[in-house]
């Protein structure tokens, strides 16, 4: 027993101090053969989705070494989660009995411990189990902890390139010009405005922003003002004390506090109450804040970047934006283009999110057709950037050959696609039908669109849609 509990001891005082998943495996087994009477040891360590795998050690050769498991022993220990010990019988390479143990971490069980004896008789004893079983506890914590560990490093650094790399795409002159924005920009510590219409990207300029200045490795805490009732959006921006209301059970940080020296985003901001435009004026000119409820001051040290789809200016004449609040965030600005003002960047921000979702989807892909970039370059796209990325999504799901096609993409695309400068006979065609149709149906309702809509058993909302998709306004005038 005393031998037993120097062991375990020196177990847990030992790899507690090793990160490298393959020192720390072979660490534990050297430790483990130290006591245990075994020739051979190995951790299988089972991947929920991949092979299991298998790290050995040899008492002879006293260094890691490839150790041949048997699958049926394994899931049985891991399975049952219970030791196994059996004779195994004579194996090529010389095992006669083995004693398996499950490692039992905190959240799941990760693996087994395999020990193997050439000897004739078992020199596995029932305290070999005992003491075993304790090693394999406080191995399997360490194992987990280091897997963890290692997965969210992994992730981390995933996360970092995927960031510093995701320039935004493009070559026009318009995105050049974000471009050197943001390199002027991100290095100075001042308050910046982004506009621009709904999905032209201004969350990535500014996490690049964010990315390419001094904060880069601090957090960044974006919000949607307009996403969040008013109701809740100052809880969500100041935080609050236990207590300061209703259902306030527990003290809870806010995005302010949460953002400390990094970088706030706050994305439409023109959608902010009139009560919470004061505070947020507040907060930036005095560079502190008070949680709902509380008496105490907490210093405010983070950077402060704004978007707005909204016209500003004229919300301000309105009376629904405060000017001082206007200023103090307007310090500087940058415009964000339209994808239809910049139509070039199309096809270079098409092949980009077909292989992003290419890959993420593991399927071959080899370009998008001629008929296809027609479409594409000859769409409006009201949606913008974001609406592009769900219609190449769209495709990608969707079809089935390793090209883009016409017909993979959404029907709101095709229904443009009868234009001159279409190449796809296919859809001109079928685009002409739903013109005659159309219009006759409005001809004979006299141009009253919902008795239209009715007789072709359609929406109002879509006719109206496919007539200003298909430029019929001037026929119908």
């Amino acid at each position: 027993m005393a031998r037993d509990l120097a062991a375990l001891l020196k177990i847990s005082s030992v790899i507690n101090s090793i990160r490298d998943i393959g020192d720390l495996q072979s660490e534990i087994l050297r430790l483990i053969l130290e006591v245990l009477p075994a020739a051979e040891g190995a951790i299988v360590l089972m991947a929920p989705a991949d092979e299991p795998s298998v790290s050995g050690w040899s008492r002879k050769k006293d260094d890691r070494h490839a150790v041949n498991v048997q699958g049926e022993i394994v899931h049985r220990a891991f399975w049952e989660q219970s030791a196994v010990m059996t004779e195994a019988g004579e194996h090529p390479d010389g095992c006669r009995h083995v004693l398996c143990v499950p490692l039992v971490a905190v959240q799941k069980t990760i693996g087994v411990i395999y020990l193997t004896s050439p000897e004739p008789a078992s020199p596995f004893r029932d305290d070999h189990i005992h003491f075993l079983s304790s090693a394999s506890r406080i191995a399997a914590v360490a194992l987990e902890n280091v897997l963890t560990l290692d997965e969210l490093s992994s992730e981390n650094r995933r996360l970092k390139e995927q960031a510093l790399s995701s320039k935004l795409v493009g070559e026009s002159l318009q995105i050049r010009k974000v471009d050197a924005f943001i390199s002027r920009v991100a290095d100075e510590d001042v308050t910046v405005l982004i506009r621009g219409e709904s999905g032209t990207g201004k969350e990535l300029v500014a996490r690049a922003i964010h990315l390419n200045g001094p904060r880069a490795d601090r957090p960044f805490v974006a919000i949607n003002c307009a996403a969040i009732p008013e109701a809740l959006l100052e809880s969500e921006l100041f935080g609050h004390e236990r207590g300061a209301f209703t259902g306030a059970a527990i003290l809870k940080k806010g995005k302010f506090e949460s953002a400390g020296d990094g970088t706030l985003f706050l994305d439409e901001i023109g959608e902010l109450a009139p009560m919470l435009q004061a505070k947020l004026l507040r907060v930036l000119q005095q560079r502190e804040f008070e949680r709902l409820g509380g008496n105490r001051p907490l210093k405010f040290a983070a950077r402060v970047i704004a978007a707005s789809n909204k016209d500003l200016e004229k919300a301000i004449k309105a009376g629904e934006f405060r000017h001082d609040l206007y200023y103090r965030l307007n310090v500087v600005s940058v415009t964000v283009p339209a994808l239809r003002e910049r139509r070039e960047d199309i096809p270079l921000l098409a092949l980009y999110f077909a292989s992003m979702y290419a890959a993420r989807r593991k399927r071959p892909f080899k370009g998008i057709s001629a008929e296809a970039r027609a479409i594409l370059m000859s769409y409006g796209w009201p949606g913008n950037v974001r609406e592009l990325e769900n219609a190449i999504e769209h495709a990608m799901v969707l079809g089935v050959s390793e090209e883009i096609l016409p017909e993979d993409l959404p029907a709101a695309l095709l229904e443009v696609a009868g234009t001159p400068d279409a190449s796809s006979r296919y859809h001109s065609v079928v685009n002409n039908a739903r013109r005659e149709l159309i219009l006759e149906a409005l001809r004979n309702s006299s141009g009253r669109f919902p008795e239209a809509a009715k007789s072709l058993g359609i929406h109002p909302k879509y006719l109206f849609r496919l007539v200003r998709n298909l430029k019929l306004r001037t026929d119908l005038r």
